[in-house]
């Protein structure tokens, strides 16, 4: 399955997580799902099965990152292959990733600016330009915004509406400088998604 490139607002209602800050203020006046029948099934009170509920906190889990299935099942992979909490290693592997940085630290409004601007090279990893958003951000190590990328309009508009920074991350907005303290764990991150549900999906 390949990313979803549609309307983002629709994909959000759906999946009732608010994938930018033009579908949060949708789903504030329509908190249901898209379409004909989206008010009645805000009321309806089914239980899904187990799998159709793993299946929703995938899609959930790959929307928030933006990222395709197979780049999931791939960072599942990793993640069970390491030792210690499969949903922990999961969510460390998909936090790290470098366009997420920059969302995170709130140089980007969203993850799809944020892909977009790491692919257009505005930003380096300890001073080396980078241009992989998959790209694996270690503790300890700086995400700067280039120089001549500041004056740009749309960065400045997302530091200014920026929702707060996670305590992993360490942000100087002067310098547009973000620096990974350290690898969140689940808990820690701020993903809406039940993450171990997504991991008996991968598993089974």
């Amino acid at each position: 399955m390949s990313k979803y490139t549609g309307p983002k607002v629709r994909i959000s209602r759906k999946l009732g997580v608010a994938l930018t800050p033009k579908a949060a203020k949708v789903m504030e006046k329509k908190p249901y799902p898209p379409g004909q029948h989206g008010p009645a099934k805000q009321y309806r009170r089914s239980r899904p099965s187990p799998y159709k509920g793993q299946l929703m906190e995938k899609q959930k889990l790959r929307a928030q990152y933006n990222i395709h299935e197979k780049q999931l099942r791939n960072y599942y992979k990793k993640a069970a292959q390491r030792k210690g909490n499969t949903p922990d290693n999961l969510i460390a592997l998909l936090e790290t990733r470098l366009d997420n940085i920059v969302y995170r630290s709130g140089f980007a409004r969203t993850i799809y600016q944020a892909r977009q601007f790491v692919n257009h090279g505005h930003f380096h990893v300890d001073g080396k330009r980078v241009n992989i958003p998959s790209y694996n951000v270690n503790p300890g190590q700086v995400v700067t915004l280039r120089q001549k990328s500041r004056t740009m309009t749309a960065v400045e508009d997302a530091i200014a509406g920026a929702p707060g920074t996670p305590d992993y991350i360490s942000v100087n907005s002067d310098q547009r400088t973000a620096t990974l303290n350290s690898v969140p764990t689940y808990e820690q991150s701020q993903v809406f998604a039940d993450v171990p549900k997504v991991v008996e999906f991968y598993s089974r």
